[in-house]
């Protein structure tokens, strides 16, 4: 049976995704040094979906997104989920192992990533995330992240 989601659960995701967004900007600036980037789509109590807007400086030769720019776009995408489950708390967590697979070329098109925590624990995180281009219907990318998060 399909969920149904009213209006109060709209606006806590809406308000966790400006929570969200509001952190990465304060506590991570670099992210959109030269414009942005990276843009928070969605949050929930344990995912999270982003868009990599595809300039030209994300694009390797031949047309395509590079590989960093998928890279970077799927370890934002874990830490926005667990800023999402964990909120402030959680500034401090750290990535320490990050793998990722490489399906298909992407085209020159924004990249939008699905992110959702496997696992969140007292010490670790476990998120998992799906790659898509917008301009083909098939995964690009997918990736499995482990972060160590701060003591409680």
């Amino acid at each position: 049976m399909p969920s149904h989601r009213d209006s109060t659960d709209v606006a806590r995701d809406a308000a966790s995704r400006d929570r969200v967004e509001r952190l990465i900007e304060t506590h991570f600036p670099q992210l959109h040094s030269g414009g942005k980037l990276i843009l928070i789509e969605e949050v929930g109590a344990s995912t999270a979906r982003l868009r990599l807007l595809a300039g030209e400086q994300q694009l390797r030769p031949g047309g395509t997104v590079s590989g960093p720019s998928m890279f970077l776009l799927a370890d934002v995408a874990v830490y926005a989920a667990i800023l999402g489950a964990r909120g402030e708390a959680a500034l401090e967590a750290v990535t320490t192992n990050l793998n990722i697979t490489f399906l298909a070329r992407p085209p020159a098109a924004d990249l939008v990533a699905r992110a959702h925590l496997i696992k969140l624990g007292r010490r670790l995180a476990v998120g998992e995330v799906e790659i898509f281009s917008t301009a083909r219907s098939e995964m690009v990318a997918h990736a499995m992240a482990t972060y160590a998060l701060p003591p409680a």
